[in-house]
């Protein structure tokens, strides 16, 4: 059996529980330890989820010298900051996604990645769920002819405008929070955009509350997106091509993982096996953490991220196609 890697949380940002839950299922995971901004926060915190230690800033987390990564659920803009002094630390990083709409701090973090020889990787769970690499597998092999059209949609509903994904300050948005999970899945079958065009409907609290988007790629492959925070819920990825379409009915969250193909004047549904995202992400990271294999998710897949992201924010502020 392996040796687990022992982890500590970065804040206790509401999204560590599906981490906590994952983290459960596999022993090759061991979360020892949490930071809050107060001592009592995180004891209380710490003790509810039977994790071992608490500290009430996160530089002590930081020089706990049992900690061998960090998980780094901060506020978006906190991301690179403290990814970087964690892998300073010595401290292995997964940052959640987003993890920045700037090319310059994503650099600057895998930077500090490879100046350290530590491992850094963005939390995009679902790509390491079945469903993604069997969906990406059908398009490769032909099953729906050649890929023309890839369509993504996330979305859901959110009015309070304290609420940290509708706050200015901490880049709160559409595009950063659900959006980014539509580009993700794009670059997924598509590879990396030659040009985007981005629209966005700001709301009251300043934010984007419905973002569109369509990315061209080389190969005459176009995607279109759009996502939302002022929407209903709705999570949906539907490969086109010209013999057929894949479409996948819960592509983000992976919770009914059902791939149903397309072709023929026949639908064909496809099932994936039941696996929790989470638990996967914390052991492709502890793989590489083991020496075992790179992460799934690196320097090259983070800057494309990053890249088609301020490509579109940029797009939708000046009203033009903007090349990559």
């Amino acid at each position: 059996m392996k040796r687990p890697v022992k982890w500590g949380l970065l804040s206790t940002a509401d999204i560590n529980g599906k981490l906590l839950a994952g983290a459960a299922e596999s022993d090759e995971v061991e979360i020892i330890a949490v930071a809050s901004r107060t001592l009592g926060r995180a004891e209380e915190y710490a003790r509810e989820r039977g994790i071992e230690r608490a500290y009430g800033t996160y530089d002590e987390l930081l020089a706990d010298p049992d900690v061998e990564a960090i998980y780094n659920p901060l506020p978006n803009t906190m991301h690179t900051e403290w990814s970087i002094r964690a892998l300073e630390a010595g401290k292995h990083v997964l940052c959640e996604k987003p993890f920045s709409r700037h090319i310059g701090d994503v650099e600057a973090a895998f930077d500090a990645a490879d100046r350290t020889g530590l491992h850094l990787a963005e939390a995009f769970m679902y790509r390491h769920h079945p469903q993604a690499a069997r969906l990406v597998e059908l398009v490769a092999s032909g099953a729906i002819g050649d890929l023309r059209v890839i369509r993504t949609a996330f979305s859901y509903s959110l009015y309070d405008a304290e609420n940290i994904r509708l706050r200015t300050d901490v880049d709160g948005g559409a595009l950063m929070d659900v959006g980014c999970y539509c580009i993700s899945g794009a670059r997924l079958l598509g590879g990396e955009p030659e040009s985007v065009v981005g629209s966005a409907f700001i709301g009251t609290s300043g934010t984007d509350w419905v973002f569109s988007g369509q990315l061209r790629f080389s190969n005459n492959v176009t995607a279109l997106f759009d996502c939302g925070t002022s929407l209903p819920n709705r999570d949906e990825l539907e490969a086109i091509g010209t013999e057929g379409s894949i479409f996948l009915d819960d592509p983000w969250h992976c919770q009914n993982p059902v791939i149903e193909l397309r072709r023929d004047g026949a639908d064909e549904l496809i099932e994936v096996e039941r696996a929790n995202p989470y638990r996967l992400e914390l052991e492709d990271m502890n793989a590489a953490i083991r020496g075992e294999r790179e992460p799934l998710l690196g320097r090259a897949d983070a800057l494309g991220q990053v890249r088609t992201i301020e490509a579109l924010f940029r797009s939708a502020a000046e009203n033009q196609v903007i090349a990559l």
